[in-house]
C-alpha cells in the first residue's frame, strides 16, 4: 500500500490509496452450468407492450365487411350521380362532303360542336354502312347536324 501526500500551508494530509483491480475483458466470474444467464440490459428502452397479435373475431370480420360494402355503395351512387348527362346526337340529317385530310371524328366535330363525338361517329357509321373508320377527300356521307 502506497501513502500520497498532500501539502497544504498548514499541515500535511496522508490518505492510504487502493490498488486498481485487474481489468480484464470478459466476465469477472464464471456462471455455473445449471444457473440461467443474467441480462443487464443493453441500454435501450424497448416497450413492454404486449407484441401479441389479437385474434380477428367474426364480429369483427362482419364489421369491416358492412363497411366496405357501405363504401361501395357511396361511391356508386356518387359515380352515378356525379357523372355530367351527355347530350343526345343531333337528331337531323344533311349530307356532308369530306374534306381534305379529314377523319371521321373531325367530320363530326365539325357537323355537330356540341353533341358527343363517340355518338356522332357511331351514327355516321350506322346511316352511310361504313364497315371502318377510314373516308375519302369528297366523299359525300348522311350525318346528324345541330
Amino acid at each position: 500500500m502506497t501513502i500520497i501526500t498532500r501539502e497544504y500551508p498548514t499541515e500535511i494530509v496522508a490518505r492510504p490509496v487502493r490498488p486498481r483491480p485487474d481489468v480484464r475483458r470478459g466476465p469477472q466470474r464464471r456462471r455455473p452450468a445449471n444457473e440461467p444467464l443474467r441480462y443487464r440490459g443493453t441500454g435501450v428502452l424497448m416497450s413492454r407492450a404486449s407484441n401479441r397479435r389479437k385474434p380477428i373475431t367474426p364480429a369483427t370480420t362482419v364489421l369491416l365487411a358492412l363497411v366496405a360494402a357501405a363504401i361501395t355503395v357511396w361511391l356508386g351512387l356518387v359515380a352515378q350521380f356525379g357523372a355530367p348527362a351527355e347530350t343526345p346526337a343531333p337528331g337531323q340529317l344533311a349530307v356532308v362532303q369530306v374534306q381534305t385530310g379529314e377523319s371521321l371524328q373531325q367530320l363530326a366535330q365539325r357537323v355537330a360542336p356540341d353533341a358527343p363525338v363517340a355518338a356522332v361517329v357511331d351514327q355516321i357509321r350506322e346511316l352511310n354502312e361504313l364497315s371502318s373508320a377510314g373516308v375519302d377527300a369528297g366523299q359525300t356521307l348522311i350525318a346528324p347536324v345541330a
